[in-house]
């Protein structure tokens, strides 16, 4: 690869689409091919993996299928029809409250190993041609065969009602919105997802990510990581 052909490591913020983050990118370097290994909804943040020019795009494949590890904050007693707090949010009057931190940690444990887990209506996952999010949009619903999927651990990091934070390493393709929904459900109380933190994909950490506002069209370069 040339020196102006690599990786870099984005620290994205919550606000911004994964695609703004690539636009920004591409005024920066003035490049235009760019792309990214896994999008990041609007209301999350986190680690975003870009590849910025024609030879790193080609390889940006080997990042993709990668494990990925995240901090999700789950609102318990209410659901969304997205899975998450962007929706539209209805409260349950079920008697939550009662959840012990014994039971959601039994519950959690349900979940780790192979599993089979349906795509959320707002995803951007194709069905017959169509996204998934622009068939939701339109009031549509349609069936989805379940993917399978890999949990490798989910850790519980906190329990204040009504919020429970945990942190989960997931193979590639797992929707956290829908493991939310699912640990709502399985709870007898529902939930949906407020906020979430990519922390990891695969040996690549947030720790050593960038902001934009660190880069600029001179020192842009120097950010670059070859694999």
């Amino acid at each position: 690869m040339n020196i102006k052909s690599g990786f870099i490591l984005i620290n994205k913020p919550v606000g911004p689409t994964s695609h703004d983050i690539i636009d920004e990118l591409r005024k920066i370097t003035g490049i235009k091919k760019i792309g990214h290994a896994g999008t990041l909804d609007p209301f999350a943040s986190g680690l975003l993996i870009v590849a910025i020019g024609r030879e790193a795009t080609r390889n940006i494949f080997q990042f993709i299928k990668q494990d990925k590890i995240y901090v999700a904050k789950l609102h318990l007693g209410a659901i969304s029809d997205t899975y998450d707090r962007t929706g539209n949010l209805q409260n349950l009057t079920r008697p939550c409250q009662v959840l012990s931190l014994e039971k959601i940690k039994k519950i959690l444990k349900t979940f780790e190993g192979k599993q089979k887990q349906t795509p959320p209506m707002y995803s951007a996952k194709k069905i017959g041609g169509k996204k998934l999010y622009e068939l939701a949009r339109k009031g549509e619903v349609v069936k989805r065969e379940p993917s399978s999927i890999i949990i490798k651990y989910i850790k519980l990091l906190n329990f204040k009602w009504p919020w429970i934070e945990i942190e989960a390493h997931v193979s590639s393709g797992t929707y956290i919105r829908s493991l939310a929904h699912d640990i709502g459900k399985t709870l007898g109380c529902g939930a949906y997802l407020e906020d979430l933190i990519r922390t990891e994909i695969g040996k690549y950490k947030l720790n050593d990510a960038h902001s934009l506002n660190e880069i600029n069209n001179e020192n842009w370069p120097s950010y670059l990581f070859q694999i």
